[in-house]
């Protein structure tokens, strides 16, 4: 079993849902996303488009953030999702250096308040206990959701479908079945990690 996901760019409009639904799931510090959605644009006037390309942890087969990470609080689940042992991390971002994909952050303790001088609201004080300062975070593609049967938020929020979750090891499953017949791709293979995001041409 691999758990992984696939993104259908025909169908990504870059509304941001999955950004948003992220954060009021996870509560992340202001400015830190663990979904985002880069936008660039392409061609030459007039005839210019705008494309978008949704980004989250790539849960590689072969991470390497696992592999550089001195106390083990950087793992990988036998299902493919790798995580961090927050009581194992030490803070060194040895982690954060070698993913190339720019997924992981380093809480800096700073203020977590989305109103500044207003202090916490209720919300942020129930969810702001699990950053820690001096910390590294990412996304969990929603591990506690997929062990109770559901599918990550930014997935079940994705107004177009463009998010799809599953297990890429089972030739049945959707995610797999897209990859296959839609000749879905990786970000960065030459890079040896075999990440289990992949991509649906426009």
């Amino acid at each position: 079993m691999r758990y992984g996901m696939v993104l259908d760019l025909k169908r990504c409009f870059g509304c941001n849902a999955c950004s948003v639904i992220c954060k009021q799931k996870n509560s992340t510090p202001p400015g830190v996303f663990w979904a985002k959605v880069y936008a660039t644009e392409t061609g030459k006037y007039p005839n210019v488009r705008r494309e978008y390309l949704p980004a989250l942890c790539m849960h590689c087969a072969d991470p390497a953030c696992v592999k550089v990470c001195p106390t083990g609080a950087s793992y990988k689940r036998k299902d493919g999702i790798v995580l961090i042992d927050k009581d194992k991390c030490i803070g060194c971002r040895y982690c954060m250096t070698a993913c190339p994909y720019n997924a992981r952050y380093f809480d800096f303790g700073e203020s977590q308040e989305y109103f500044p001088g207003q202090g916490l609201t209720a919300y942020e004080k129930v969810k702001n206990e699990g950053h820690e300062k001096g910390k590294v975070s990412k996304c969990t593609l929603c591990v506690d959701r997929v062990e109770n049967g559901e599918e990550p938020a930014c997935v079940q929020n994705c107004p177009t479908k463009a998010r799809i979750f599953g297990d890429l090891d089972n030739p049945n499953s959707d995610a797999a079945k897209l990859v296959l017949a839609r000749s879905g791709y990786q970000l960065h293979p030459e890079l040896g990690t075999k990440p289990s995001v992949y991509y649906l041409p426009e």
